[in-house]
């Protein structure tokens, strides 16, 4: 069909308009000459959101939020300099009621809180203007006793549509739940799907498809209700028919303690799994390969001195669509250590997900956790929750591309005063660097503080948190990967285009 011919008129207001809107938007030295029109800029972000599940069922749980925004007190901007203005980051219960129950002041100074008991709610929160780049809550749980004992923690983390949770289990003494959290104002749809060491799991029933989460709210799902029998080693895939969630596995296991289980980084053909503790007694690697393809994957341990092959798990084979297990047992044998996973020499490279059940101790004082493969630490990432009053935090650094990396490592005034510290460190190829104790606030600090690495120069390092609070003889811990805090995005420079003019 043909149009109508513009007139004069008609041509003249869409060319005003056309250059007013380009003259309002357009960046200073848009439609330069120089070879940089059209190139990206990297912003802060202007708004982020979190989520945080509920911490325990036990009336004996204590648990502690933190929060913290990157950056020197009082300024704005991801990171520090210029950027959005003051804004706002509070954390408030995932329930109708929605009551507040953290909120943060200014970047460069975490806040935190406490909560007790079972009644303590899911979480949601949203940090705009200068404390939504890089917002970082960390979520603490310390159950002394009865079955769910142990230290559980998790970083709180944006909703998503797709998680991979390997290492889960519906075995006898496991009770592993997927905590789902919607902070949006429409409700969510979720499907979980499990697969073991034969492939998909068959569903109860239907167990497990079409999970409603109302806005603002969570649920937890008993994994053993969705599938008949005692299976020791599944990884889940948790996805949505519609809507975001947040997502995280709390596992507790009889006689050994609980932790939270983070979801692992999506689906590659190498893999890092930072930060095992050199005390570790047990180590069990579980691997899933969700393609057509099987993965051969080559295992080796980046310690202190170098990369070496675990005697007797050299490599591993993971079927296509199903779940494979390595007991790598006292892998560490006395030194810090991260796993490195990349395709066995020659072959082909196959996207994986993975993670690691580690235990402390033994007997009636052993204690849970879990190492998911991180991705890199990127420009930046922190972890909130370290202690003033206690040696009780292990940073580590590896680099496993076979690259020496140079990072930053900062850390925060604590809750209760103190002065930021810095300190930068050299990660040599094919190690890892336990920082033990890592930089701390200076004279005066007490509370809890924020870590935070910032990759300098050289090849990615992937990083984790080990937090430490020993109790009667058992020595609790748990573990956080620090992942990239996306506190900028790329955003296109506008130029001006008058060929939206012709007719």
């Amino acid at each position: 069909m043909k149009r109508a011919p513009l007139t004069l008129a008609a041509v003249a207001a869409a060319l005003a308009a056309v250059t007013g809107v380009a003259a309002l938007t357009a960046p200073a030295g848009a439609g330069a000459s120089d070879g940089s029109r059209g190139a990206a800029a990297r912003l802060p972000v202007e708004r982020s959101t979190l989520t945080c599940p509920a911490p325990s069922s036990s009336d004996i749980a204590e648990t502690t939020y933190t929060a913290i925004t990157p950056g020197a007190p009082g300024a704005s901007g991801a990171q520090g300099g210029s950027g959005p203005g003051r804004g706002g980051a509070r954390l408030v219960g995932a329930t109708k009621e929605a009551k507040p129950l953290l909120e943060l002041k200014e970047p460069g100074k975490p806040a935190g809180t406490t909560a007790s008991g079972a009644e303590a709610p899911a979480l949601t929160g949203t940090a705009d203007g200068a404390l939504a780049p890089g917002w970082t809550v960390q979520q603490t749980t310390k159950v002394a006793a009865v079955q769910a004992r142990g230290l559980l923690g998790v970083a709180c983390t944006p909703p998503g549509t797709d998680f991979w949770f390997p290492a889960v289990s519906t075995g006898k003494g496991r009770q592993d739940y997927v905590h789902l959290t919607n902070a949006d104002d429409a409700p969510a749809v979720v499907d979980i799907k499990l697969f073991g060491p034969d492939g998909a799991v068959n569903s109860q029933q239907g167990g497990g498809e079409n999970i409603k989460v109302a806005p603002k709210s969570s649920v937890a799902v008993l994994l053993s209700t969705l599938v008949p029998g005692q299976l020791p080693d599944l990884t889940a895939h948790v996805t949505t028919r519609s809507g975001r969630v947040g997502a995280s596995v709390q596992v507790l296991e009889d006689g050994v303690g609980a932790d939270w289980l983070p979801a692992s980084v999506d689906p590659a053909g190498s893999l890092v799994l930072p930060g095992i503790p050199a005390d570790a007694t047990s180590v069990r690697l579980v691997a899933h390969a969700p393609g057509r393809d099987d993965a051969d994957l080559r295992l080796r341990l980046a310690g202190p001195g170098g990369s070496i092959s675990p005697a007797g798990n050299e490599q591993l084979h993971v079927k296509a669509g199903m779940t494979a297990v390595a007991d790598l047992g006292e892998v560490t044998r006395g030194e810090p250590g991260s796993l490195v996973l990349t395709p066995v020499d020659g072959r082909k490279a196959v996207g994986v997900v993975a993670a690691l059940r580690v235990v402390r101790g033994t007997g009636a004082k052993q204690e849970l956790g879990f190492v998911p493969a991180a991705a890199p630490v990127g420009a930046r990432a922190t972890v909130a929750d370290n202690r003033t009053d206690q040696n009780s935090t292990v940073l580590s650094l590896t680099a496993a591309a076979g690259q020496d990396a140079k990072v930053k490592v900062t850390a925060s005034p604590a809750t209760q005063g103190g002065e930021p510290a810095a300190q930068e460190f050299t990660v040599k190829a094919g190690t890892t660097l336990a920082l033990s104790p890592p930089p701390a606030p200076g004279p005066g600090a007490k509370g809890s503080y924020a870590l935070t690495v910032e990759t300098l120069s050289g090849g990615p390092v992937h990083a984790s948190r080990t937090l430490s609070l020993p109790h009667e003889g058992i020595a609790m811990f748990t573990i956080q990967p620090l992942t990239d805090d996306q506190s900028t995005v790329e955003v296109p420079k506008a130029h001006q285009d008058l060929s939206v003019l012709t007719p």
